[in-house]
């Protein structure tokens, strides 16, 4: 049972990764810091008559390891309602992985996958974050992925997240999950 923690925050230890860190405290997972990569907008390109073109980026190396997961997790901070920038450049280029033919299974691959969501902002954010949610919900509906969990937190100045009681909770119930799914296998 691999975790993959998908970190779209480009803060250095910020509310985001502070809260994540409470989740996956004592598990082994495999992070990956969007924010470390370069990763270029996607060019639409399914109805042209070549298709997708290769793009020379470190999209597949991320890839790569996120397809090698059981269980993801999605941290992000809440950005105009929404996951971050970063975040959101490696989600849109699955619609050209989609279409790759050197990922085939690409679909079946993902939808074999559980999910999380971590998610922090600072301006009532069980409210203003629940657009968030959706999004993920619609994203992991259409790839299949099961979407087992997720939590939103408070936070805006470093560390202020650490006030957020009912975050800390939720966390601590996530990591508690993931730690009996990993015994279990």
């Amino acid at each position: 049972m691999k975790i993959g923690v998908i970190y779209g925050g480009t803060r250095v230890t910020g509310n985001t990764e502070t809260l994540t860190e409470r989740v996956i405290q004592g598990l082994p997972v495999e992070k990956i810091y969007l924010k470390d990569y370069h990763i270029k907008p996607i060019n639409d390109e399914r109805h042209t008559q070549d298709g997708f073109k290769e793009v020379n980026d470190d999209y597949k190396a991320i890839l790569d390891r996120v397809l090698d997961c059981d269980i993801l997790l999605f941290a992000t901070p809440i950005y105009w309602f929404s996951m971050s920038g970063t975040m959101k450049l490696f989600i849109d280029r699955w619609s050209q992985t989609l279409k790759d033919e050197r990922y085939p299974d690409f679909k079946k691959v993902m939808a074999a996958k559980k999910a999380y969501v971590i998610a922090v902002g600072g301006d009532n954010p069980l409210l203003k974050g629940l657009p968030l949610i959706q999004q993920f919900q619609y994203i992991f509906d259409f790839i299949g992925i099961s979407f087992e969990g997720y939590v939103l937190g408070k936070g805006n100045k470093p560390a202020e997240i650490l006030q957020d009681e009912q975050a800390l909770s939720i966390a601590s119930q996530i990591q508690r999950t993931l730690e009996r799914e990993i015994k279990l296998k």
